[in-house]
């Protein structure tokens, strides 16, 4: 018998100085059997740093959601969709390899990856090269340090804010708060 997803709730109110993006956000979303908390964290938190552009890109009329994540490889982590259907931003986290990134480059306009692994040095030094082509892509990585001590928010039910100026995003709840730095690859 397979193992169904589990499924969390998160509320995510969003101060975006950088953008001048102020929003709540009550998410929804659906961890695979085989994801960690940490990679939920990370999809949860790429969707902070990236929810401005739901304002930027498409006037506020767009849908910012999570994909079908590890439950379908054709899917992406996270998307912003325009009111026409149009991937207009694609979220990946993780380290995956080169072919779906560059499917995910035609099928949006900006694909944006968050490495957070400790082996995510050794995973980019092996595709670097491979990734340069792809105009649409960008690459950041998130220290492994932040990362898991998201993880260790994980709930059913969250509560967050989350606070991004210069670049960093603070995001915790009324107990803890982390601080993610993202460092630009590409």
């Amino acid at each position: 018998m397979a193992l169904k997803s589990t499924i969390f709730k998160a509320t995510l109110q969003i101060a975006d100085i950088d953008h001048g993006y102020y929003a709540d956000h009550a998410l929804t979303l659906a961890r695979h059997p085989s994801e960690t908390d940490e990679r939920m964290m990370v999809r949860l938190a790429a969707l902070a740093l990236n929810a401005h552009q739901l304002q930027s890109l498409c006037n506020g009329d767009g849908t910012l959601a999570f994909g079908s994540g590890l439950s379908d490889p054709d899917d992406p982590d996270a998307s912003l969709t325009d009111f026409t259907g149009h991937k207009r931003l694609w979220i990946e986290v993780g380290q995956p390899e080169d072919k779906p990134l560059a499917r995910a480059c035609n099928k949006a306009d900006a694909v944006i990856l968050y490495a957070f692994h400790h082996a995510a040095e050794v995973w980019w030094r092996g595709i670097e090269t491979k990734l340069s082509r792809l105009d649409r892509l960008q690459v950041w990585r998130l220290p492994s340090a932040a990362t898991q001590s998201l993880a260790e928010l994980a709930a059913r039910n969250m509560q967050f804010d989350a606070t991004i100026q210069e670049g960093a995003l603070t995001m915790g709840n009324a107990q803890h708060g982390v601080r993610v730095e993202p460092l630009r690859w590409k």
